[in-house]
């Protein structure tokens, strides 16, 4: 889908680069906080639209040029929907062997034209394109003739919002899959072996939250605990009554818990409301936000919803998982579709995306009218695929004249210098230099290979050698950026070189 605001590459360019960023916290300290450097970056990938990363930036040319932050889109697929007439809320796993599974929320239809009775189904697919409705016979649901059910639930308490844990082994408790859904009684865990035979036994409430949307649990090893993402249902929505007393529970809200299975203790605590911005368009609604962990950001794919009706998907980001930021503009990371598609009312993107080659596979669930029908009318639903550049959200774009990114002081951890980068249209080059930016020998623009097509893992090359020989020395990065645009970088799998050198 093109925006109108598109510039090259069908991407949108902000001009007011790093205007929100500024106040991006790190982790275990506050937002007011500059990160101590040097960084001790390990292997994760770094994002350079990222403030605590980037200590400074600049264009050659700079009355008339500048850096910008490049906001992309995921394009939707020409075979949506990849599942017709079925899905919801989904979470999707690719296996080993290339297997995709996706486990959805199935919400059946009563005879008055609403949506109850709701369980957890499962489709498998070999390209994650074309999906098959399994006859599983497991679970008895009349909302799926397909026999396709894997949980409704213990003692009729209804099953919803499944969401896939990645757990470190310690908790998993021998099951290879765990699962955090909603039901009646709040939001409870469950275990299975294959993922398809959910064992009742393990079933444990953690929190007694009736947060009706898709719930979402990580693992925070930084902080060497469990964090959920919901809404704050507790105080908010919980009688009947007017919005004076009522409140409104359409926020994110965030609580958290050392321990894994139990009833936690802490209660949710409100981290994101709507603001003007969102007011331009009515937007004044969260209605979830589907949450990930990568390359040490959250990253939230929002769901905005104008009450009663339409409901987008927009990006939010956060160091620690507490201050979400997102872009000035607004932009749209899932669009609804065009009046009269299958997708026209409403997008729930999910964050699980599954990485396939070069890319990043964005699911959403989509359906064809808002949030509430009119009476006598009726909406379909469908799950759609949205595709991404792998890290590909966000980038820095040097000008046509040439643009700089300078690092924070870095300690080397080892191996090569790796950069995901569009250089299609122009170049990348690298120079090393040390804390106070004078370039190591052998390291400069002059002798490093620019990089002239698009890689998502290039490897930097230079003449002075390979930076592997520098590890743990004190260094800054400085990227010089000619119409290309940089995404990440980060350091190579593998030990230091043989001449490692140490300040």
């Amino acid at each position: 889908m093109i925006s109108p605001f598109t510039g090259r590459r069908s991407r949108i360019a902000f001009r007011s680069a790093f205007a929100l960023l500024a106040a991006i916290s790190v982790p275990g300290v506050s937002a007011a906080e500059l990160p101590k450097e040097p960084l001790r970056i390990g292997r994760e990938p770094q994002f350079v639209f990222d403030r605590p990363v980037i200590d400074n930036q600049w264009a050659l040319k700079y009355k008339q040029q500048s850096l910008a932050r490049v906001f992309h889109a995921p394009r939707k697929s020409e075979h949506n929907p990849v599942i017709a007439g079925r899905g919801g809320m989904c979470n999707v796993r690719r296996e080993a062997d290339g297997t995709f599974r996706m486990w959805y929320q199935l919400d059946e239809r009563t005879a008055d034209g609403k949506y109850g009775n709701h369980a957890i189904a499962y489709a498998q697919s070999r390209d994650g394109i074309h999906w098959t409705l399994p006859n599983l016979g497991l679970v008895k649901h009349s909302g799926a003739p397909e026999g396709n059910v894997v949980w409704a639930g213990v003692d009729g308490e209804e099953a919803r919002g499944s969401f896939l844990l990645d757990l470190p082994e310690a908790d998993r408790k021998g099951f290879r899959y765990v699962m955090l859904y909603r039901s009646k009684k709040g939001l409870s865990l469950v275990g299975s072996s294959d993922g398809v035979r959910w064992d009742p036994a393990s079933v444990q409430p953690i929190y007694k939250l009736h947060s009706d949307t898709h719930n979402i649990l990580l693992h925070d090893p930084a902080r060497g605990e469990y964090v959920v993402y919901c809404r704050p249902k507790h105080v908010y929505r919980t009688f009947q009554g007017d919005v004076l007393d009522t409140g409104e529970s359409r926020r994110i809200a965030r609580m958290t818990s050392r321990d894994l299975w139990t009833n936690w203790a802490a209660e949710p605590q409100t981290i994101l409301v709507p603001d003007e911005l969102d007011e331009r368009e009515h937007f004044n609604c969260f209605y979830g936000m589907p949450t990930a962990r990568y390359g040490g950001l959250y990253w939230g794919l929002l769901w905005c919803f104008k009450m009663n009706s339409d409901i987008h998907t927009e990006l939010a980001f956060s160091r620690d998982g507490i201050s979400f930021d997102r872009l000035p503009d607004r932009p749209k990371l899932i669009e609804r579709g065009p009046e009269g598609s299958w997708d026209d009312g409403m997008v729930f993107g999910e964050a699980s995306w599954v990485e396939v080659g070069d890319e990043w596979w964005i699911y959403y669930a989509g359906w064809d009218g808002p949030h509430n029908m009119p009476p006598g009318q009726t909406r379909e639903v469908g799950v759609g695929l949205a595709t991404i550049r792998k890290e590909g959200f966000i980038s820095m774009r040097g000008p046509a004249g040439g643009g700089v990114l300078v690092t924070r002081q870095i300690e080397w951890p080892g191996g090569e210098l790796v950069v995901n980068a569009d250089a299609a249209e122009g170049e990348l080059s690298v120079r090393v230099t040390d804390a106070r930016r004078k370039p190591l020998a052998g390291f400069d623009y002059a002798d490093c290979t620019p990089l002239k097509t698009s890689d998502v893992a290039h490897r930097v090359a230079w003449r002075g050698g390979s930076l592997a020989d520098h590890a743990g020395r004190i260094i800054r990065l400085e990227f010089l950026l000619k119409s290309a645009d940089l995404y990440t970088f980060r350091a190579s799998e593998g030990s230091p070189g043989p001449n490692a050198t140490k300040n």
